[in-house]
């Protein structure tokens, strides 16, 4: 018996010893997992507020037909081979992009991206997505698609809304885009490409910015642009134009609008905030309203010689006086230093004309303006900004 029973003490302890040890994982293996699952997430949650528009835009269709048109300059030589083929395919079957001239069925030969806004089938995208639209299809994630109108656009944000006949849509949800940080995951989703529903990833890269020059996105004219832009290395490119830029809440943070290059990591966003104001002034009454003051400006930080002549003090540098601007008729004058607007401090250009912008027309303001380095309160009348202006610096 006592050998039995020691016989199977040690056939219990080798069955022991070959047991395989449990597997435990590392908290940065688990930690990261969490961090591919909250991505899974974000693109589960937002998809659903995105859509692909396609666009018929005629008279952009026969600029692209014409080679010596100057947009060639600006394409990149591995997509000009694309045009070109396309071009070629086009007139062997008897037609240009949207057909010969005169020809009444155009042919949907732009592409961007847009997110819903409304669960009543308004949608926001860029003003240069639907530019020239003589047609407007959108297709939503689970594959129907409708036709859409143009509610109303806003050139100088780069912002437009559209309008599906369809209820119980998925509307996305805005973050405040004042507490983006610099540094925070970024996503994006759109159809690069015609690659649709496209997801890629970032960070915030910048905040801020402004005065930049576009090698996609933006209209043709170059409009004047409004706000600053929410910078990211998010991979960005042709056909993400109007689409969302989120953060891993699944909220808007911003409206992908242009790109600094291919394949560079710098793309840009209209800031959500912004994005918001416009697009219900545009759902609303099919514009967005804006006063301005009428003069040239630029940041003292960007003014080194007038910034020496003001010392430490940061504001904004009145250059001119625009003669049909309403800023003319004040005591304002060339040479002065805005430092604030109705005593809310501004230094740069962009806070200057967000805090101009939604002043009731007619109504007055008063600047804080240095004068010959002496502090002194001028009074303004802001008047609705007029519907187009060739001054790209008139605020």
């Amino acid at each position: 018996m006592m050998r039995l029973g020691f016989a199977a003490v040690m056939v219990v302890t080798a069955s022991t010893c070959l047991a395989p040890a449990a597997v435990t994982n590392s908290p940065a293996l688990d930690l990261a997992r969490q961090l591919n699952n909250a991505f899974i997430e974000v693109a589960e949650k937002v998809s659903p507020s995105v859509v692909v528009i396609r666009v018929a835009q005629r008279e952009r269709a026969e600029a692209l037909d014409d080679m010596d048109n100057p947009f060639w300059d600006l394409v990149p030589e591995e997509f000009r081979k694309q045009f070109e083929e396309e071009r070629e395919r086009r007139r062997k079957e008897g037609g240009g992009r949207g057909g010969r001239r005169g020809e009444k069925t155009p042919e949907f030969n732009g592409q961007g991206s847009g997110v819903i806004v409304r669960d009543d089938g308004y949608i926001l995208t860029n003003f240069h997505v639907v530019e020239d639209s003589e047609k407007i299809l959108v297709r939503l994630r689970d594959g129907r698609k409708f036709e859409a109108t143009v509610t109303g656009r806003d050139e100088q944000s780069d912002l437009a809304v559209i309008k599906i006949n369809a209820t119980n849509l998925a509307a996305a949800k805005f973050a405040d885009s004042a507490a983006v940080r610099v540094g925070e995951f970024a996503v994006a989703i759109g159809a690069p490409f015609e690659l649709d529903y496209s997801v890629t990833f970032g960070h915030v890269s910048a905040k801020g910015r402004s005065r930049v020059v576009p090698s996609f996105g933006i209209n043709s004219q170059g409009a004047t642009m409004d706000q600053d832009f929410i910078q990211t290395d998010a991979s960005i490119n042709p056909g993400n134009s109007g689409g969302p830029l989120v953060n891993l809440y699944g909220e808007v943070i911003g409206i992908n609008t242009l790109i600094r290059g291919l394949r560079t990591g710098i793309g840009f966003a209209v800031p959500a905030n912004l994005a918001r104001e416009v697009s219900a002034q545009l759902i609303a009454n099919g514009k967005f309203p804006r006063s301005w003051l009428g003069v040239s400006i630029r940041s003292l930080r960007d003014d080194e010689e007038a910034r020496e002549d003001v010392s430490e003090v940061d504001g904004v540098l009145v250059i001119s006086l625009r003669p049909d601007g309403p800023a003319i008729k004040s005591d304002l004058k060339p040479g002065d230093v805005i430092t604030a607007v109705d005593s809310k401090t501004v230094s740069t250009e962009t806070q200057l004309r967000n805090e101009i912008r939604g002043k009731t027309p007619g109504h007055a303001v008063t600047l804080d303006v240095l004068r010959n380095k002496k502090p002194i309160k001028v009074k303004v009348h802001p008047e609705l900004w007029p519907e187009r202006s060739d001054d790209k610096k008139a605020e």
